[in-house]
């Protein structure tokens, strides 16, 4: 319920802060004073409009804050939406702060607890905290999207829609595997031959990891073909002594050996040397044998050279395409053939898919159609109940209707023998239809009425709904217009009982109706400092007794006894209800 308002420069109103409890408040006062005044700011703290001509003539900014306690029947419902657009929640959990400044320009700036935020989000709040009803927006009922969601609280059936909504959401989880298999067939075509394809061309070449550094060595001896037989020939010749002209290192290890062998037959200390000496011509032996051999298998072959640059381009393409490396190479086709199966096997999957979305559908029509069965039984007893409450307001020709509307899909779910359009909320599409006057059509519930007769009408379907209505608080503007006392009595009487389940805030003109409220504030106009401002102030008992007589057009005795009977039969009318539901 909205706690306290502060209002600061706007209109007529200077600075201006209301404390409010909850039950039926009355807010009374001349035409002209601001009682209408205090409803406009309430409109803008919810996000109407703004207008630069709003602020205070002389001041540069206007300013309107409402503290609001928050219900916990709609904490769940704030708390997601303040999560779901990165907002904080107040210091404690069951409240809200919403501020609205406008600048004399016409800008303005909306907070929810403190922090700016755009419009559309800021409107959202504060269409879950207060509807306002007469000639303002706000008006909860007559958006057709909430009536289905009112029939439902009305009748008991949120838990049979979540059920629902339950099966829905499988479903539109099944759906959405279902559509990623079949999205763009012929891409998942184009998909499967590319995959083929690459897979193909890495099985075609069969790289290994180590097979480019064994194939770039061969490319370089073969290269380096010529130089490297010169070198060898060199080394091989200086060995074995073919180069004329010049000894061999072999002889003359051969003969270092022989000398060193005599050597040790006269002094035994250099045996060691010759047995050294005689490895060395060995080895020197076995060296030139094996350049030999390794310069005989050295040939130059053009033919395996071309072999070798294509095998090595093969790889370097391979690597450009697939990875850095064989490795990566290898590693991508796994991949892929992997990617591959699974297309592979995307028909066999399909189908279960489609043989359980098949099922679910006909759950899913099972819920919506017993569902519907329920609502089209709650609509005949709330339009029956409706049309009653209207009557008691002095709408006895007005009539009221649930149109419950259904729509035929040929992938809708089975309801019977029929395949309906669905949501989470089931088949049904529900707006409230009335006429207001004889002889006029049936016509949707925002389209019938204005004023004065609206509220009454807004009056009549909040009193039948007012325990499925969440809203905590309801601000009725005009609803007195072209009804008498008596009818005003029992209007009062009505918003009284709604108080039960809503803080409930009514800008009247009618004595009779403003005697059931539980408070009552008068907005009065005074001029100070040669400025007109607006004054609000709370009334004791006495002060109600004042009020309600000049609400009667009198100052005399017989006006304020007058005036003391309707808040005694205020009194005696809430203490029999009391009794009553006792």
């Amino acid at each position: 319920m909205l706690q306290e308002l502060r209002i600061q420069n706007f209109a007529i109103i200077d600075d201006l802060t209301l404390e409010f409890s909850d039950g039926f408040i009355a807010i009374t006062g001349e035409t002209g004073a601001g009682k209408s005044i205090l409803v406009d700011a309430v409109g803008l703290l919810l996000g109407a409009r703004a207008d630069g001509g709003m602020v205070r003539g002389g001041t540069e900014r206007a300013l309107i804050e409402g503290v609001f306690s928050v219900p916990q029947r709609v904490q769940g419902t704030l708390n997601a939406l303040l999560d779901a657009e990165g907002l904080e929640a107040a210091e404690t959990p069951d409240e809200v702060i919403l501020a609205r400044e406008v600048r004399a320009s016409g800008r303005s700036r909306a907070r929810v607890n403190g922090v700016i935020c755009p419009l559309k989000t800021y409107r959202a709040v504060g269409e879950l905290l207060v509807d306002i009803h007469g000639q303002h927006e706000h008006q909860s009922l007559l958006r057709p999207a909430q009536h289905l969601y009112l029939l439902d609280r009305y009748a008991g059936l949120v838990a049979q829609r979540e059920h629902l909504a339950a099966l829905v959401k499988r479903w539109e989880q099944l759906r959405a595997e279902i559509e990623a298999l079949l999205t763009d067939e012929a891409a998942l075509a184009r998909r499967v031959d590319m995959l083929t394809y690459q897979i193909q061309e890495i099985h075609n070449a069969d790289p290994r990891p180590e097979e480019e550094a064994e194939l770039l060595q061969e490319r370089t001896r073969l290269v380096n073909a010529e130089r490297i037989a010169e070198l060898v020939t060199e080394a091989q010749y200086a060995l074995s002594g073919e180069l004329a002209d010049t000894p061999s290192a072999e002889d003359l290890l051969a003969q270092v050996a022989v000398a060193l062998s005599k050597l040790a037959r006269v002094d035994e200390s250099a045996a060691e040397h010759a047995q050294t000496a005689e490895m060395l011509s060995a080895q020197v032996s076995e060296l030139a044998d094996t350049l030999r051999r390794y310069r005989e298998g050295i040939e130059y072959d053009p033919q395996r050279l071309d072999a070798l640059e294509e095998r090595l381009e093969v790889i370097s393409r391979l690597k450009r395409k697939y990875g850095g490396t064989v490795e990566a190479v290898l590693a991508f086709a796994e991949q892929a053939q992997a990617e591959l199966d699974a297309i592979s096997h995307s028909e066999e999957r399909l189908e279960q898919l489609r043989a359980q979305e098949e099922e679910l559908l006909r759950a899913i029509g099972e819920a919506a159609g017993a569902l519907s069965v329920e609502r089209q039984r709650a609509a005949e007893r709330l339009t029956q109940e409706i049309v009653r409450e209207l009557a008691e307001l002095r709408l006895e020709n007005a009539r009221f209707q649930v149109q419950i509307a259904q729509q035929e899909a040929a992938d809708g779910c089975y309801v019977g023998e029929r395949r309906l359009r669905f949501t989470r909320t089931g088949v049904d599409k529900i707006e409230f239809f009335m006429s207001a006057n004889p002889g006029e059509p049936m016509r949707p519930l925002a389209k019938v009425a204005s004023g004065g007769e609206a509220a009454r009408i807004m009056l009549a379907l909040k009193s039948v709904l007012s325990e499925a209505d969440q809203t905590p608080t309801l601000i009725f503007d005009e609803i007195d217009q072209g009804i008498g006392g008596r009818m005003g009595a029992q209007v009062g009487r009505k918003l009284w009982q709604l108080s039960a389940q809503h803080q409930v805030l009514v800008v009247t003109h009618l004595a009779q109706l403003a005697g059931f409220a539980d408070v009552h504030y008068r907005v009065s106009k005074h001029t100070q400092g040669g400025r007109t401002v607006t004054r609000v102030e709370r009334l004791d008992e006495r002060g109600r007794v004042e009020e309600l007589a000049d609400m009667l057009g009198a100052e005399t005795t017989s006006a304020r006894q007058s005036a003391y009977d309707i808040l005694m039969l205020a009194r005696r009318a809430k203490e029999g209800r009391r009794l009553a539901e006792a």
